[in-house]
């Protein structure tokens, strides 16, 4: 798996895929749901609604941890002011129960 400094990987690379998952059955940062794939023997696990006040999203720019509920709830970084990548929304369903 390769990934930038800025956790975009090689599935997802536009200037707005900066961010990171932090995945529930593993505990582990993964760019996306195919970096995961890529690198476990398992099935990723959902974050229900009641887990959505979870550290589970890292930014890449500046490292910043945002909750579920922050990063469902906007399209930016809370702290440097970075643009996330719309489109994500799409996919999340596969990390977070929605």
């Amino acid at each position: 798996m390769v990934v930038d400094n800025e956790t975009r990987c090689l599935h997802y690379h536009t200037q707005k895929d900066i961010v990171a998952l932090k995945f529930k059955c593993c505990d582990k940062y993964y760019p996306c749901f195919e970096c995961h794939a890529a690198c476990e023997d398992h099935m990723p696990e959902v974050w229900s609604k009641n887990e959505w006040a979870e550290l589970a999203i890292l930014c890449g720019v500046c490292d910043k941890e945002h909750t579920i509920a922050e990063y469902v709830g906007t399209n930016h970084c809370l702290q440097c002011g970075s643009a996330f990548n719309e489109r994500c929304e799409a996919h999340y369903h596969l990390y977070f129960e929605v």
